[in-house]
C-alpha cells in the first residue's frame, strides 16, 4: 500500500552543475524538495518507487544501482539511483535528477527503482500501473517526477499560451489537495499542447493512491523559466 508520496519537478537546472551562475535562482525549489524527500523518510517506506517522464512510448522500469548522467548538458555529473550493480540501460533524465535529490539527500531508507513512463502513455495505462505499484510492499513510497506547463511566459520553451496558468493552478490544487480524481481526470491532449510533462506521471501516483486515504500539502508552486514547477507531498 501507498503510505506516502513526494512530487517533484525534473529540469536538469536543479542540479547546480548544471545551472551553473543560474543556480541560486532554484534553490526555493530545491528547499522543497529536500522538505518533501524528508516527509518520504518519515514514512519508513519497504520500497521507494520513482516515477517520471520518458521519451519511449509506454513504460519502462530501471532496476536499483541504474545509472544516469548529467554529461549530455556539458557537466562532469554521474548519478546512481541506489547502491547496487549497473543497470544496462541509462536512466532518463527524470530519473537523473530524482536520482541526483536521492543522493543530496542521503537516501538509504529503503530499496529504489524507477519507472520511466512515457508522456503520451493514456491516462487509463498511467492509473492501472499506479495500482500495480501500490501492491508492491506492505509500504510504498512514491517519488513522482514531473514538470507542469512549459507555456507561462513569452520566453517559456513552449512560448506563450493563455491555458497554461489555468492548467497548472489546477494541477497544483489538485496535487496539494490529494485530489486523486482530478489528478485522473486532467485532460492528456491538452497537457501535451502545454508540454507539461508531469501528467502522466501525477496520474500514475493516482493510481496508486486509491485506497491510501493521504492527504496533501503543497510545498511550492512558481513557474521560473516560463515553466511550472510544483513541489507536494501526499501522506
Amino acid at each position: 500500500m501507498l503510505v506516502a508520496a513526494a512530487i517533484c519537478p525534473c529540469p536538469p537546472l536543479l542540479v547546480p552543475d548544471v545551472a551553473a551562475g543560474a543556480a541560486p535562482e532554484l534553490d526555493s525549489a530545491r528547499a522543497a524538495c529536500t522538505d518533501a524527500l524528508g516527509v518520504l523518510a518519515a514514512a519508513r517506506p519497504d520500497l521507494l518507487v520513482v516515477v517520471g517522464p520518458a521519451e519511449q512510448a509506454g513504460r519502462g522500469a530501471f532496476p536499483q544501482g541504474s545509472r544516469g548522467t548529467f554529461r549530455g548538458y556539458g557537466v562532469d555529473v554521474d548519478v546512481q539511483l541506489g547502491p547496487g550493480e549497473t543497470g544496462e540501460r541509462e536512466l532518463p533524465s527524470s530519473l537523473s535528477v530524482a536520482a541526483w535529490l536521492l543522493e543530496r539527500t542521503g537516501w538509504a531508507d529503503a530499496p529504489v527503482e524507477g519507472l520511466g513512463v512515457g508522456e503520451q502513455l493514456a491516462a487509463a495505462r498511467c492509473v492501472d500501473a499506479g495500482r500495480a505499484i501500490a501492491t508492491r510492499a506492505a509500504r510504498v513510497g512514491l517519488l513522482v517526477m514531473g514538470d507542469a506547463s512549459a507555456c507561462r511566459t513569452l520566453k517559456a520553451p513552449g512560448y506563450l499560451d493563455e491555458r497554461a496558468a489555468p492548467f497548472d493552478a489546477e494541477a497544483a490544487r489538485a496535487l496539494g489537495g490529494a485530489d486523486i480524481a482530478a489528478i485522473r481526470d486532467l485532460d492528456a491532449d491538452l497537457a501535451a499542447e502545454l508540454r507539461a510533462s508531469g501528467r502522466a506521471p501525477w496520474q500514475v501516483l493516482a493510481g496508486a493512491a486509491e485506497d491510501a486515504g493521504l492527504a496533501g500539502a503543497l510545498l511550492y508552486d512558481d513557474a521560473p523559466y516560463g515553466v511550472g514547477y510544483l513541489v507536494a507531498t501526499w501522506s
